[in-house]
Order: structure tokens, then C-alpha cells, then sequence
């Protein structure tokens, strides 16, 4: 693996880390006293750390050193977490950022950061920088008479080199304890023409006097494995450690080591830490690979289904036996590569505490968020895009929407407003909310503006509904005055652009005085879903099987009409009809009934045959036909022709017109 490589292999890993720091210090805030929370804070920081010495930049490497020595007091329970402390430490999270994948410098900020960190926990140091390889000693302070010794020895694995260990770094946090005497044992060294270079034979023994506690010394070594790799032994405190005469200095005697493992040989072993089976069961693979993967899989299924109709029109029992097999393992291969792209809405969730707290705070505003359906899966591509409109929508909610805490109390709601994520499958859909409890959408406002904007003619006044949407008008903004949050008429736009491009749609639901509901619904997967293959007159189409409850002939059930519309009468349940032959404009009427589940109920699309089931892989239409209501895309058909996926819930919602003629039964 190439020093790139291991580059990547840092960032990436360090991106987890800050995710995972980021989500202790939220907690924290809310359960300061929490343990496994300050251990999981100081683990992070610690790795950071860490890692970023061996590859990281030094300035990166400094900061995150300053930082664990701050919240180190933390954790030895001489300093409270406090809130300010918290927003320190995530301003701080976001520095390393900075560091990390923003050039320029950065310094100015990272001395005034640790500076107030020094400030908080009590220690009134300095905001100098302190390089990487020489740390401030931690001891150096320490009255004698808490002085102790220790003797370590440290046998690493003959790989540890190649998973990330170096000792030398251990040996400079070693001495950030105290004075330390290093030894070098060479009794496992091969002669020359046996030595491996990436392998490590050396071993140390070590003399610590320090004034840390025993588990400090064993915070230094948290990241080493292997049976009995470290030995720690109190040695007699009243002696004093001198070095002996044939003993090498230390930095001879860890010398050896770099050498026998370049830089680039080395990896970030936070991975490792976080347990073996983790190791063993997560792989990163770039999302680019898998497309690649879902992309190849869909040919094969279009392949497949070449296949089927090849053996079906042949009649051969031998080439429908493979046939069904490699329908069988193509499935499975289907249903591996899309669980792949799965990812629970939590992820993305997840992000939004940090922005809620961020922008209550800006805003002096007490807000809890709340979440649910966390557990509720959709497909990475879908969720990558998503992060950004959502953004937009929570800080209107926060900003326009949740009244401050005096207006609240004068309306008789509590002080503290609420926010609402909240996802859910719903059918081929995945439908998610975001509510809040505010004051709602102020129509007499937003028409005003939009007249005022020539978007709405003087003295017209639509229907509630349509001035809702009017929100998402470019340049149409309610704000009194332009902050850093709102006000200049951009976001909500874009949101539902984007929204659209994702084959989804956006719905307002708000009460005046009670609060706004935003609802997204989006496609469960943007590549392969079960279908079933229904004709309407020549055209072929596709309904999503997860939406499809029966089939019923029209001619066997009861049919009427109720206020304009046609209805069937299935075992007690009058299901409205969709004629499909209309629109497609094609002369025959459809005698079979599909009963499909939407989310205004049951449907009935009334079509001229069933032809069976169908692996669908969803292509994208032509821009236009991209926003066709109640079309989700098309796919290939065996033979080769083109059929049209039906999207039932836009169909629902559109398509469906009142009648004045009822059904020949």
C-alpha cells in the first residue's frame, strides 16, 4: 500500500473519529457525568492525536495534543463538563477539520482555541504551539514527593509495525508522564541475511518516574495488542533513576525502529481498537465501486430477464431449469448489492444535532429535537443528497418557524419549542417529516410578499394550499431582516429542485398558531425494485410489487359511483379506479383490476392484462418526461422494448379525476 494510500486511510479514518467525537460531546452536554461518554471523548482525542503525528500535519497533530491535555483533567475529575467547555471542544472538532482538509493557516485560531481551553479547565497555560515531537512533560510541575517509579517492558508483535505501532511515539508520550530511561533488548535479533525489514525484533525496557497514576501509564498503551505486549511494575519510589553507563540514549535506543518500518508502511490502528470482530466484519469500499457494482448488476438482471423469455418462447425444460437458476442467484445477487447502498436514516440524522444546537444557541432559543424511525433504511445515493435540503428546512424551522421562549408563554405553549425528525417506510417510498411546534406559516405575509414580487396578481387570493407552496418561489422570502441564517429568498427553492430530481416530492402541511410539517417522500432506491409487468393496450408498464395487494377481474366484482367517481366494492371496501387506458390515450378499456396501496388508500388501477413478475432496474426518462406525474422512470424488457414504472402515489394524487359515468359491470 502506497504512501497515498495510507494518506486516504488516515483521512477517512479520522472523518469517523470526528463524526464519533462530535456525537460524545452532544451527549456529553446532556449527561456530563457520564463515564463511558469521557472515556469515549478522551479515545477519540487520543487516537486523533495519535494518528495524526504518524500522518496527519504537524499543526493538526499539536492542536489535537493540546486538546487531550485539556480534557484530561476532565477525565481525572478536577474539571466539570460544562457547556461552554462543550462548545469549546466541538469548536475545537471543527478546527481539526480545518486542519485536516482545508489549506491555508490556520494557527491564529488554533492558539486562541486552546488558550480558552487552557482557561476553562483551570490551567492558565499558554496558547503557544507545541510541536508534535516535543510535548510539554506533565510531571515536570509535580512536587517530589509524589514522584514514582515504574518499570515497563514493552514486547510488540513481530507485524506491529505493519498495523501502525510506533514506539517511538509511544516513547514521547511516555515522557510527557515524566523522566523516562529507555533500553533496548536485542535478544530476538536475526542475523542479517534473516532480518525482515518490515518485521520488528527489537524490545524495551523502560524506567518511568512520574507523578501520573497508574492508569495514565495505561492510557499510553490502549492501542497495543497482543498477549502480554506490556508489563508495568511500582518499582521502590525512594531510589533515584539514573541511567547506566552502557544503557543508550533513548533516542539511540528507539532509533532502530523508524528505520525498520517507513512512514509509509504504517497505518492509523484506531480501527483496530474499536475491537476485532469490527475489524473483521466492516471493509471500506468507496461509493463510486459500489455504483459500479449496482450498475453491472442491473445488466445482469436485464440479461436474465433476455434469458426467461429466450426459454420460455423455447419451451426446453433443460434451458428453463438454468433459466430459474440464474433468475434465483441473480435475485440474491440483487438484493446483496442494493443491501450494500442500505444505509439507516440515523447517519443522517445524526448530523442535524449538531446544527440544531448550533443555530438554538444563535438564535437564543431552547429547543429539543426529537427523532424517530432512526432505524428506517434508504439508499446512500438518495441519502447523500438529501443532507443539504434538509439543512435548509430545519434552519427555517428554527428561525422562522419556533417563536422565541417570551411569545411562546404569551401564546400558552411551554418555553422549550420541539422539533420532529421522523422517518418511515411507505411502500416503494420513504416518507420523512420534520415538525416543529412554532407559530405556523403566516399566509397574510407570504401573499403579501408575493404580490409585492409580482408572483401573485394584486387583489387575487389563491386557495391556502397554493400560497403554502408559494414558499418555494426563488428570490420569495417572509424575513423581516437578512441574517446568517435567512432572509435573501434562497434555500427553499433549491430544496424542492432537488427533491424532484430525486423522483420525489415535498408537501406543506402547517396550522396556524400549532406549527408546519415539511414531507418528503422519496424513492426507497434509485436502481432495482421487484415490479409487476402490467400491458395498457401496447404499452407495457411496471406497478413496484411492494405496492401491489391483488388482482381481480372487473367484470367479478360489485362497481358504482359516488360523487363523480367510479368505485369496486372488494369484500366490503369501495377501492376508487384509475382507468390507465386513458392516460395513454389507448382505445380499449381494461378488463383486470390491480389494487395497489397508496398513501391516500387503496387504489384500483384498472389495466388490460397482467403479464407476472419483473425485476425492474430503473433507468431515468428523457428531461421531457422527467416530471410527469406518476412516472418513476422506465426499464428493459426481455425482448428488448422499453416499459414505463408506474409510481402509484403521485398517480394517487394526480391522476385520479372524477367521473360522471359509472362501470359496466
Amino acid at each position: 500500500m502506497g504512501g497515498g494510500d495510507m494518506l486516504e486511510v488516515f483521512l477517512n479514518e479520522a472523518r469517523d473519529l470526528l463524526e464519533q467525537l462530535e456525537a460524545a460531546l452532544l451527549d456529553l452536554e446532556t449527561r456530563p457525568t457520564d463515564r463511558e461518554l469521557i472515556n469515549t471523548t478522551f479515545r477519540a482525542l487520543h487516537t486523533l492525536k495519535g494518528s495524526g503525528g504518524m500522518f496527519g500535519p504537524p499543526a493538526m497533530a499539536a492542536f489535537a495534543h493540546e486538546l487531550e491535555n485539556a480534557f484530561e483533567k476532565v477525565r481525572q475529575d478536577k474539571v466539570a463538563v460544562t457547556p461552554r467547555l462543550v462548545s469549546l471542544l466541538l469548536q475545537s472538532a471543527d478546527q481539526i477539520r480545518k486542519l485536516l482538509f482545508e489549506p491555508g493557516d490556520h494557527s491564529e485560531a488554533s492558539h486562541r482555541l486552546a488558550a480558552a481551553l487552557n482557561e476553562e479547565v483551570g490551567t492558565g497555560a499558554p496558547a503557544a504551539a507545541v510541536p508534535a515531537a516535543a510535548p510539554v512533560a506533565v510531571a515536570a510541575a509535580a512536587p517530589a514527593s509524589d514522584m514514582k517509579r515504574w518499570r515497563i517492558r514493552l514486547r510488540l508483535e513481530a507485524n506491529a509495525l505493519q498495523f501502525g505501532t510506533n514506539p517511538v511515539s509511544l516513547f514521547d508520550e511516555l515522557r510527557d508522564l515524566g523522566t523516562l530511561t529507555v533500553t533496548a533488548d536485542a535478544s530476538r535479533l536475526p542475523a542479517l541475511a534473516e532480518l525482515n525489514p518490515t518485521e520488528l525484533y527489537l524490545g524495551w525496557e523502560m524506567v518511568l518516574e512520574t507523578a501520573a497514576a497508574r492508569s495514565q501509564i495505561e492510557d499510553v498503551f490502549i492501542f497495543v495488542d497482543g498477549p502480554d505486549a506490556v508489563l508495568i511494575e511500582a518499582l521502590d519510589a525512594a531510589a533515584p533513576v539514573v541511567a547506566p553507563a552502557e544503557m543508550a540514549p533513548p533516542a539511540a535506543a528507539a532509533a532502530p525502529a523508524p528505520a525498520a518500518a517507513p512512514k509509509a508502511a504504517a497505518a492509523p490502528k484506531a480501527e483496530e481498537a474499536r475491537g476485532e470482530a469490527r475489524t473483521e466484519a466492516h471493509v471500506r469500499v468507496s461509493a463510486s465501486r459500489l455504483d459500479l457494482l449496482l450498475d453491472q448488476v442491473g445488466e445482469l438482471v436485464i440479461a436474465q430477464a433476455r434469458l426467461t423469455a429466450l426459454a420460455r418462447n423455447r419451451r426446453d425444460p433443460v434451458l428453463s431449469t438454468v433459466s430459474e437458476e440464474i433468475e434465483r442467484l441473480s435475485a440474491d445477487l440483487r438484493d446483496s448489492a442494493m443491501g450494500m447502498r442500505m444505509v439507516p436514516i440515523e447517519t443522517l440524522f445524526g448530523r442535524y444535532r449538531r446544527v440544531v444546537r448550533d443555530i438554538s444557541s444563535d438564535l437564543g432559543k431552547e429547543i429539543d429535537l426529537v427523532f424517530t424511525g432512526e432505524e428506517t433504511e434508504l439508499d446512500k445515493t438518495v441519502l447523500d443528497r438529501l443532507g443539504d435540503p434538509m439543512v435548509h428546512i430545519i434552519r427555517n424551522s428554527l428561525d422562522h418557524g419556533i417563536e422565541s421562549a417570551e411569545r411562546r408563554l404569551a401564546a400558552g405553549k411551554p418555553a422549550r419549542g420541539h422539533l420532529r425528525l421522523g422517518a418511515r417506510q411507505a411502500g416503494t417510498e420513504v416518507v420523512i417529516t420534520i415538525e416543529d411546534d412554532g407559530a405556523g406559516l403566516n399566509r397574510a405575509r407570504i401573499l403579501e410578499k408575493a404580490q409585492a414580487a409580482g408572483v401573485v396578481l394584486e387583489g387575487v387570493t389563491p386557495p391556502d394550499r397554493e400560497i403554502d407552496e408559494l414558499i418555494f418561489h426563488p428570490g420569495l422570502s417572509t424575513a423581516a431582516t437578512v441574517s446568517n441564517l435567512s432572509g435573501r429568498g434562497v434555500g427553499m427553492d433549491v430544496v424542492r429542485r432537488t427533491i424532484n430530481e430525486l423522483h420525489g416530492s415535498i408537501e406543506i402541511d402547517t396550522r396556524p398558531g400549532e406549527g408546519t410539517r415539511f414531507l418528503l417522500r422519496l424513492p426507497l432506491t434509485l436502481a432495482i425494485v421487484d415490479g409487476l409487468q402490467v400491458s395498457v393496450g401496447e404499452t407495457q408498464c411496471i406497478l413496484p410489487l411492494t405496492s401491489v395487494e391483488e388482482c381481480v377481474e372487473l367484470s367479478a366484482v360489485e362497481s358504482r359511483a359516488s360523487n363523480g367517481r367510479n368505485f369496486v366494492d372488494i369484500r366490503g371496501t369501495l377501492v376508487p379506479l384509475l382507468w390507465m387506458h386513458e392516460v395513454f390515450n389507448e382505445g380499449t378499456r381494461g378488463g383486470v383490476v390491480v389494487v395497489v396501496e397508496s398513501d391516500t388508500g387503496k387504489l384500483g388501477v384498472v389495466v388490460n392484462q397482467v403479464v407476472g413478475q419483473h425485476q425492474t432496474v430503473i433507468k431515468p426518462v428523457s428531461p421531457l418526461h422527467a416530471g410527469t406525474p406518476g412516472l418513476g422512470g422506465a426499464t428493459i424488457l426481455g425482448d428488448g422494448t422499453v416499459a414505463l414504472i408506474l409510481d402509484v402515489n403521485p398517480l394517487a394524487r394526480h391522476a385520479v379525476r372524477p367521473r360522471v359515468d359509472t362501470v359496466a359491470a
